[in-house]
């Protein structure tokens, strides 16, 4: 390897600026794997980085691109080896280690997934973090006791990365589906990905939070958060669980507790990024088998260049992206 292009950010003052560059292996980090990427993905946390004075990065410049997937270059260790393919996500990939926008990317070995059978590279890089944050939300209502038999399944912010594929992996399961979404104009896309019904944000919560309502939903993939969320618990069914993964809707969540002694619901929250590997290699393999949705990847999935990327991460922070966008490198 002599150079290479990347992605980078810098800093100065109070202003942030990025370009594409030429960099070479001695520009990335010392960790254990080398790997060439082949594809990275665009997510809202992407986003936010590309933004000045975010909370996130604290050392720049900086590579974004919290997701990668590859071939194994050079591996300073024995659990990888030169042409494996791998999967990188999360952990601090993109925020504070250079990440995945970037031809080549040097990754803890302890951060790396190899690419389980049954997904391509770029399949793996169409559900990345956004997909194994939808896959692990549904992991763990199922661990929860969910079974489709219970009812319909609420999904929030359903156009966007996380909506998109639980609404799909969802659907390959069995369940029945209400998709919400601020997007209106995308419900024919949902119900294609598999959503018997799609309702609006305002269906959830239309301004008028109560600790109880009427029973709807027996659980929700909620990566939206906020005061929507608090809405959401008032309206599961006895024994019924959220998911939470996300914040777009705010941090606060102004609930009571009746939901909770009442109802006896669950509120599960979803970490994607320090999930333990056991559970993420797990979480991996199912996308690979039993929540593979092939066909709905097709459908989501933006393929992009290194020098569409700055437009594409100002779309997915106004909300004006549907499903997945992939950076082919």
């Amino acid at each position: 390897m002599t150079s290479f292009q990347a992605f980078k950010i810098m800093k100065t003052d109070d202003s942030i600026s990025s370009s594409i560059e030429m960099l070479s292996q001695k520009d990335l980090p010392s960790s254990e794997v080398l790997i060439r990427v082949h594809y990275s993905s665009v997510n809202f946390k992407d986003g936010m980085v590309s933004q000045p004075n975010n909370a996130l990065v604290k050392e720049y410049p900086i590579i974004p691109g919290i997701d990668l997937a590859g071939e194994v270059v050079e591996s300073k260790d024995s659990r990888f080896k030169e042409g494996d393919r791998v999967i990188a996500t999360s952990y601090e990939i993109g925020v504070n280690h250079h990440g995945g926008y970037s031809e080549y990317a040097s990754i803890p070995a302890d951060w790396i997934v190899p690419l389980p059978d049954g997904l391509t590279l770029e399949q793996s890089m169409v559900l990345g973090t956004a997909g194994f944050t939808a896959a692990l939300s549904v992991h763990r209502l199922e661990q929860n006791g969910l079974k489709p038999e219970d009812g319909p399944v609420l999904v929030t912010g359903a156009t966007g990365g996380v909506g998109s594929i639980a609404v799909a992996l969802l659907a390959k399961r069995g369940y029945t589906i209400e998709a919400s979404t601020g997007s209106l104009e995308h419900k024919s896309y949902l119900k294609e990905l598999g959503a018997k019904r799609v309702i609006s944000r305002e269906d959830v919560y239309d301004g008028d939070l109560k600790p109880l309502s009427s029973q709807k939903w027996a659980a929700a993939v909620d990566p939206v958060g906020g005061e929507q969320l608090a809405s959401i618990l008032g309206k599961l069914h006895y024994n019924g669980a959220a998911a939470v993964s996300g914040l777009t809707g705010g941090t606060k969540v102004p609930a009571q507790v009746y939901p909770f002694i009442l109802r006896g619901i669950s509120l599960i929250g979803i970490d994607s990024v320090y999930c333990p590997m056991e559970t993420r290699k797990k979480v991996w393999h199912r996308l690979a088998n039993d929540l593979k949705i092939k066909d709905a990847l097709d459908q989501m999935k933006t393929t992009i260049s290194l020098e569409e990327l700055p437009n594409t991460l100002e779309q997915i922070l106004a909300g004006q992206t549907r499903g997945r966008t992939i950076v082919q490198l």
